[in-house]
């Protein structure tokens, strides 16, 4: 049964109508309101009363909203994607009452991507088409790949991003989803800037710094964007030029991550990676641009997710732990190892690639950790006088380079 295959979502790109596109319009703009004013009604109720609304009670208020005569608009869309934003908000508070997240902030018009979400009660999934609700013609998908044989979608979220594509995701069962056999083979992995990551293998993958390749015409088209008037149409079409060149760097920065993480799980049964504190390093101002470009947080999230689906082990390792000065052979740690020392040789007379010495000893420690049933090295706080940054990120004549445009 569908219900048994894991959970997967397919996302495709559509070109609606002028009719549906203003009906999704209509659809986002009253999402983001029930979704702020539920959130203002809650934030206020805890200030002055202490007490706490959950989804339930602002349900009840969504349905007084409807009938009064200033938001009787709301009863022009769809209920249940207003329905599906108070659930969302209510597992935003609830990632925050756990300390998993920040306060849920309010959405603005401007800077959050608009979204709505359709339940199956709400959309029509029929002939290998998806009509929503309010909508009498399906939605023009372009259908990039087959959804799985014999899969119907659970929930259908139609999005638009900053660049003004249109796009659906269906959530469906997918029964190609399952562990796939056990193969005799571990890697360590060890990410940097210059190289994307080190495998214990000795292999090491170049980084593609997608941003760097875009970032002259990037610059010209935010310096058109400054030149332009605040509301007028030109600034408008000049905000649209930027975003489709920071689009078009995630799509191909995000295409290359999934080949090489499922090419790492496929191959692999047990990962290693460091736990890193990405959000720390990227206060380093120098080196936060090829951070962010080289997005080792969304590197690890794949590999967390493709481990999970495919039944494979991923063990994370305490980001303190001496990789790079730790001789992979004799086990003794070097004092003293400049970032400038790409090469060393230890006194028992091993010569060490620094990245590649890393990653076998990342290896080393995650089956350590796997072998005592662990399957993540407890966290130490920050010792004192010592930065949360990754100690081996670049040399410093690199620096400078990898911080100029």
């Amino acid at each position: 049964m569908q219900t048994s295959h894991a959970k997967r979502a397919f996302k495709f790109r559509f070109y609606p109508t002028e009719a549906q596109a203003a009906e999704l319009l209509r659809t986002f703009g009253c999402v983001r309101k029930v979704y702020n004013m539920a959130l203002a009604a809650r934030t206020e109720a805890w200030t002055l009363r202490r007490e706490r609304v959950n989804y339930n009670a602002t349900s009840s208020m969504l349905t007084a909203w409807k009938k009064t005569e200033e938001l009787a608009f709301l009863s022009e869309v769809s209920s249940v994607p207003l329905q599906q934003a108070l659930r969302h908000l209510q597992g935003a508070f609830s990632n925050f009452w756990q300390r998993r997240a920040k306060y849920p902030r309010f959405k603005s018009k401007r800077k959050s991507c608009d979204s709505a979400e359709y339940t199956t009660s709400a959309f029509r999934y029929r002939g290998g088409g998806i009509t929503l609700a309010k909508m009498s013609e399906p939605l023009d998908i372009v259908w990039s790949r087959p959804l799985p044989e014999g899969a119907s979608p659970s929930t259908v979220t139609v999005t638009r991003d900053a660049a003004g594509r249109w796009f659906v995701s269906m959530l469906c069962g997918d029964p190609g989803v399952r562990p796939l056999p056990l193969v005799d083979a571990a890697v360590g992995i060890d990410v940097g800037i210059t190289s994307l990551v080190t495998l214990s293998s000795g292999q090491k993958i170049a980084n593609p710094k997608h941003e760097r390749k875009d970032r002259e015409r990037l610059a010209v088209a935010q310096r058109e964007l400054c030149r332009k008037a605040r509301g007028s149409k030109n600034r408008e079409k000049a905000r649209v030029k930027v975003a489709r060149i920071h689009a078009r760097i995630a799509d191909r920065r995000r295409d290359f991550l999934h080949k090489l993480t499922t090419r790492i799980v496929r191959e692999n049964q047990t990962v290693v990676i460091e736990d890193l504190s990405v959000r720390n390093m990227l206060k380093n101002k120098r080196l936060a641009r090829a951070i962010s470009d080289a997005s080792w947080s969304e590197l690890r999230t794949m590999l967390n997710y493709k481990c999970a689906w495919y039944g494979r082990e991923l063990v994370t390792i305490d980001r303190w732990f001496p990789s790079s000065k730790l001789c992979n052979v004799c086990g003794v740690v070097r004092v003293d190892l400049p970032l400038n020392v790409r090469e060393w040789t230890c006194d028992c007379g091993a010569v060490h690639d620094r990245d590649v010495n890393a990653a076998r000893n990342i290896l080393a420690a995650g089956l350590a950790v796997a072998a005592c049933g662990d399957g993540v090295r407890p966290q130490r706080s920050t010792p004192s006088g010592r930065s949360s940054m990754k100690q081996e990120v670049v040399p410093p004549q690199r620096m400078h380079a990898a911080a100029q445009p």
